[in-house]
């Protein structure tokens, strides 16, 4: 078994999964260095000698820089979200072509969006259909820009499923619909929703360091996804609400354009199947929806959550 990285460069630290990650870090005694747009960061992206002296000599290096996708697809927002995800990604690899030490691996964020609707089977990562449109080509660019690097560090692709935790993230808009009535199905309520608890995700990167074999795309999901219809009654559960009201689609489309944002984030039917990580003997803390909201709910304030618009 490996031992723990003693440094870790987080890229994209100022993100909800990245303040946790921090956190995490910090609180096991591992340094942390982190890389992003302002001066508060160790290295910024436009100044390849303070990337390079970041990454040299660290252990772990992850990557989740990039323009929220919480936002409408127009022509400026695509281009700043595939622009955010291949430059960051390339500027990376160019720096850890020019450090002295590389680092033990390279995880990039990448997206369980990348597979197609589903409502069939399960995706994993061998035999699961790429899908099309927009975010599959963002996610598609996004893990080519990764592998093409021309560096000799062990490097991982996350395909991450929604991210579920207290404090922000995925969750705090859907616990505001469930807080004002409105924690019904959305749509036919029947779209497959895969997730992980943030915790799981930072429990995963040690899993992947300290597993030397692997490498390449790694679905990040627990394997007990459920449908949007059961996700909202589990939520409404957890809140301690009897009822909700249903959001049909079209309903959807018209407040997704009110909140400039698409709709796609909740009418996609994501199944997501974590076979690298359940085959090499991860073991998820909350592999089950129900204990994953009982946990988010108990460190959840009362009233209204804030919610970033796109």
């Amino acid at each position: 078994m490996s031992d723990s990285p003693s440094t870790v460069v987080l890229c994209g630290a100022s993100g909800y999964i990245g303040r946790y990650l921090r956190r995490y870090y910090d609180d096991r005694g591992i340094r942390v260095r982190t890389v992003g747009r302002g001066t508060s960061s160790d290295a910024t992206w436009s100044d390849h000698r303070s990337l390079v002296d970041v990454l040299d000599g660290s252990d772990l290096v992850v990557n989740l820089a990039g323009r929220s996708v919480s936002c409408r697809y127009n022509k400026t927002n695509a281009d700043e979200i595939m622009s955010s995800r291949i430059q960051t990604t390339a500027h990376l690899g160019r720096a850890l072509a020019d450090v002295k030490t590389t680092p033990e691996l390279w995880v990039n964020a990448s997206t369980g969006t990348i597979y197609r609707d589903s409502r069939d089977r399960p995706m994993d990562e061998r035999s699961g259909d790429i899908g099309s449109g927009f975010s599959v080509e963002v996610a598609r660019a996004w893990e080519r820009e990764l592998f093409d690097a021309d560096v000799a560090v062990r490097k991982v692709a996350l395909r991450m499923s929604i991210v579920l935790g207290a404090g922000g993230g995925a969750i705090n808009p859907i616990i505001d619909l469930a807080r004002v009535g409105l924690g019904g199905k959305m749509g036919d309520g029947g779209q497959k929703f895969s997730w992980v608890h943030v915790a799981d995700v930072a429990r995963a990167l040690d899993h992947l360091y300290d597993q030397t074999d692997i490498s390449g795309p790694v679905n990040v999901a627990t394997p007990f996804p459920v449908t949007n219809e059961q996700m909202m009654q589990q939520v409404r559960s957890a809140l301690g609400r009897s009822h909700g009201l249903p959001t049909p689609a079209w309903l959807l489309q018209f407040g997704a354009r009110v909140i400039r944002t698409e709709a796609e984030l909740v009418l996609k039917s994501r199944w997501v199947d974590p076979q690298v990580l359940t085959g090499s003997g991860f073991e998820f803390r909350y592999p089950k929806l129900r204990s994953a909201l009982a946990n988010i709910a108990s460190e959840t304030p009362r009233g209204l959550l804030p919610v970033a618009l796109g």
